[in-house]
């Protein structure tokens, strides 16, 4: 242009800057703008091109300082400027400092816009923060904005990821009144909603209207469906949309097939996950490392080590990273938790033919494993190989021993490398010290214990609720409740925030002691202390309730356990069962009986005996056996 004699004007200078920053070169924009200045007078479209390209690509302080040089030459940023601004500190959920802005903007003159409330609310409903986004919403309308489809999905994403897809769905239906078609990702963000909550017959429903609605689902939304049903075991399900899916012409891609391996590993279903590996590489689809991750651990935890080899061979020669050692660690931990040791010691093996170095955890969870298992020699053997190999053993590695000591009962063992510790230069934490307490109160030793307590709160180590939690159990399982209680209360004085267990654990002593009313004014706190009851908390009350002789009340207890969303127990359906049976409420029992449905619910063993012993030909109850659902009236037939 200079050679032709013209003098770029600020059109030419922002075409310029607007695509310098579109490719991620907002410093060679800025340098542009700031050489421009002799010739050319910028507008606030020049500046908000360069800070919003800064902010694109995460330079915020250059972005920041290039907002004020703007202001100082006196010019002043329109509603573009702002909501770059706004939209990148609520990306980053800066959000008190997105408001602030916003009312800066509002005391400015300058009119917030549609895409000025979006960015907010978008900005609240990622942040969880849903009070402050529907806030937005009516400060948006208020002002005679309409919100847009944008605006919508944002809300009802931040309903879903709180598992509010009914209130989601109020929205998403309520659009089309108010002049707006719901868009493919409207779709999606609803059908993941109802996935998450386990909602199948409202997913489908949904679904199938998707067409009817002139939406064609895509490989996306036939995923959703396929990992709601593959995450909760239903592979029968899950399968049967995999085949509607192909058969509509939607091909999967690696994170479809990803899902279904997934569950198929996790149900061990080794040989299924296998013939959907190789289909999908017939399919041309390449395995990324989350399929062979999923594939190995799935070997691993079958026992099949020389094909979780292969398989990592496999990812090695397609150029894929290995496995690293914190992905065989979680196995092994998995495993020991389990109490699998020796599947765990195999697979640490595995970890060392391939030339990978145990960590720290490797060591420590193969410790934590054999302390489970009361071997306490190997324990002692994995310590011994872990500082062979050069790593320091850690106040972790010391608490699993004393872990392994205390749970088979060697508590004068567990002290004598309590206090070997600090001569090792390991300082005991919180952890450490909970697991000496527990041990103690174990062992009946309620006077060591409080010395324990005593000589960590002088020794400045921090007391979390699980502490007091270890203590108030502790003491009530040793008959010390009137101790227990008054600990309680003195915490409560101190404002010391509870937790559930802690609320659990002094109902069931209350119960213990036949001080009912407290132990039932405990329980209507619960709320008021803004915790939710839990499976245990229900459990512990309808059994003391049924040993009291409170039959109908039972019936009104786990009514609530149900409508609050807890799911009950094998065991505590079983533990009804047996009481009422002995009590003779046969009905009430045969009602319960009803819930066991051989898969999350079973009959245990004691339970079949009792029925066996009252219902069959010489039992006490033969001739009420017809108020047993048909299918245990077989009983009558035994001798």
């Amino acid at each position: 242009m200079s050679e032709l004699g013209c003098v770029p004007d600020a059109i030419s200078y922002s075409i310029v800057l607007k695509s310098l920053c579109e490719n991620s070169m907002s410093q060679r924009a800025l340098d542009l703008l700031h050489s421009g200045h002799s010739t050319c007078s910028f507008s606030v479209v020049a500046y908000s091109t360069v800070i919003h390209g800064f902010f694109k690509e995460g330079i915020t302080g250059k972005a920041c300082n290039l907002f004020h040089e703007m202001i100082h030459q006196g010019v002043d940023p329109d509603v573009v400027t702002y909501n770059s601004i706004i939209n990148a500190l609520c990306k980053a959920r800066a959000m008190d400092k997105a408001e602030l802005v916003l009312r800066q903007m509002v005391d400015k003159g300058v009119q917030p816009n549609t895409v000025t409330y979006n960015c907010m609310i978008h900005g609240y409903s990622t942040s969880g923060r849903l009070k402050e986004a529907v806030k937005m919403l009516t400060e948006m309308t208020s002002r005679g904005l309409i919100p847009d489809i944008v605006t919508y999905n944002s809300l009802m994403t931040s309903l879903c990821k709180h598992r509010r897809s009914k209130e989601a769905a109020e929205i998403f239906y309520s659009m089309t009144a108010k002049g707006h078609k719901p868009n493919a990702a409207s779709y999606r963000i609803l059908l993941n909603g109802y996935a998450t909550e386990g909602c199948f017959a409202d997913m489908i429903d949904l679904f199938n209207s998707m067409e009817n609605n002139g939406f064609v689902a895509d490989c996306h939304v036939f995923t959703i469906l396929i990992d709601a049903y593959a995450k909760r075991g239903m592979m029968d399900e899950a399968m049967l949309i995999f085949t509607e899916m192909r058969e509509k012409g939607v091909s999967p891609d690696v994170f479809t097939y990803y899902t279904v391996i997934a569950a198929l590993c996790r149900l061990g279903r080794l040989a299924d996950a296998m013939d959907r590996f190789n289909e999908m590489t017939d399919m041309g689809v390449q395995p990324n490392t989350v399929v062979y991750h999923s594939l190995i651990q799935g070997f691993c935890m079958l026992g099949d080590l020389v094909k979780a080899k292969e398989l990592v061979s496999e990812m090695m020669n397609k150029g894929i990273p290995r496995p690293d050692i914190a992905f065989f660690s979680s196995i092994i931990n998995s495993l020991c938790k389990e109490g699998r040791v020796m599947d765990a010691q195999d697979i640490f093996e595995l970890v060392i033919s391939i030339d990978e170095r145990p960590d720290v955890i490797t060591f420590n969870s193969l410790i934590d494993g054999y302390g489970l298992i009361g071997q306490m020699d190997k324990a002692f053997g994995v310590l011994d190989a872990m500082v062979s190999a050069g790593i320091e053993p850690n106040v972790v590695t010391y608490s699993s021993l004393l872990d392994g000591y205390c749970r088979n009962g060697r508590i004068d063992d567990a002290l004598i490398l309590f206090r070997e510790m600090p001569r090792k230069r390991i300082k005991p934490n919180t952890v450490t010290y909970g697991i000496i307490l527990h041990g103690l109160f174990r062992a009946g030793r309620t006077v060591a214990a409080r010395k324990m307590f005593d000589e960590m709160i002088e020794g400045g180590i921090p007391v979390s609720i699980s502490i007091y939690n270890i203590i108030l159990g502790g003491l009530c399982r040793n008959n010390c409740a009137d101790e227990a209680n008054t600990l309680f209360q003195k915490l409560g004085a101190m404002n010391v925030k509870f937790d559930i267990i802690t609320l659990n654990t002094m109902i069931n002593a209350m119960f213990k002691v036949r001080r009912r009313e407290e132990a039932n004014d405990l329980f209507a706190a619960i709320s008021a202390s803004g915790l939710v009851p839990n499976a245990s908390t229900y459990g512990i009350m309808i059994e003391n309730i049924l040993k009291e002789g409170s039959v109908e009340e039972v019936d009104n207890m786990f009514s609530s356990m149900e409508k609050s969303g807890c799911a009950p127990s094998s065991r505590l359906i079983n533990c009804i069962i047996r009481m009422l049976l002995e009590k003779g409420e046969i009905a009430r029992a045969g009602n319960y009986l009803s819930k066991v449905d051989g898969k999350i619910i079973s009959l245990e063993a004691s339970t079949t005996s009792l029925l066996l012993s009252l219902f069959s030909r010489e039992g006490k109850y033969r001739e009420n056996i017809e108020l047993l659902p048909a299918k245990y009236q077989f009983f009558i037939g035994f001798g």
